[in-house]
């Protein structure tokens, strides 16, 4: 999937990726990186990870007021980014467990960081989705929360990437993702969804 993006070219409850990680233990910390570009104005999912006890174990999901909410086991954080006009965008959301320190990084610049879910554990039997926010293990979807656009680079790893990490991801390179790769990425599509070119660098 290098220098390839999943294009979601339009609404829809049936269009989605599903992604399967390597996971044997339960995750105490994680980074999800990934590219975005759409011109949505409403709310919408980027990144969707359910278990059948919480179907918001891990979410990124952006609200129609510019606010991104970062959801670890069913409880959420607030960040608001500064407005841009439509271009692709660069998240990379960090979490650990022994201080609930939550991070979200955007185009490599660091959000005022916040606190959820101290001592938590996030179970491994997943079900990852892209392009649809999961209200089910696996399902319950809502078109008007669907992706319109494309994602890319999605990795993440079962630890905290220090800024100077994060600044070479947002700058293009990698560091041997270990919970999923997008270099060597296990993925199914299902409905529209196509397999294009990046439109980033």
């Amino acid at each position: 999937m290098h220098t390839k993006a999943f294009v979601f070219p339009k609404e829809s409850d049936n269009s989605f990726v599903t992604l399967t990680a390597q996971l044997t233990k339960p995750l105490k910390a994680f980074t999800v990186c990934l590219h975005v570009y759409t011109d949505l104005t409403r709310d919408y999912s980027l990144f969707s990870y359910a278990t059948r006890q919480q179907h918001n174990e891990i979410l990124l999901f952006k609200g129609k007021t510019g606010v991104y909410s970062v959801s670890v086991g069913g409880a959420d954080v607030f960040f608001k980014p500064p407005e841009s006009s439509p271009a692709p965008m660069h998240f990379c959301v960090t979490w650990e467990s022994t201080s609930g320190i939550t991070e979200l990084w955007v185009d490599g610049k660091p959000m005022v960081r916040r606190s959820m879910k101290r001592g938590y554990s996030l179970g491994t039997e997943a079900s990852i989705v892209l392009g649809q926010e999961q209200d089910a293990f696996a399902g319950g979807f809502d078109k008007n929360q669907s992706l319109v656009g494309d994602i890319g680079d999605v990795n993440m790893w079962d630890y905290v990437l220090s800024p100077e990490e994060i600044n070479t991801v947002y700058a293009g390179g990698t560091f041997s993702p270990n919970v999923l790769d997008w270099r060597a990425l296990k993925y199914k599509t299902y409905g529209e969804v196509f397999v294009k070119r990046q439109l980033w660098p």
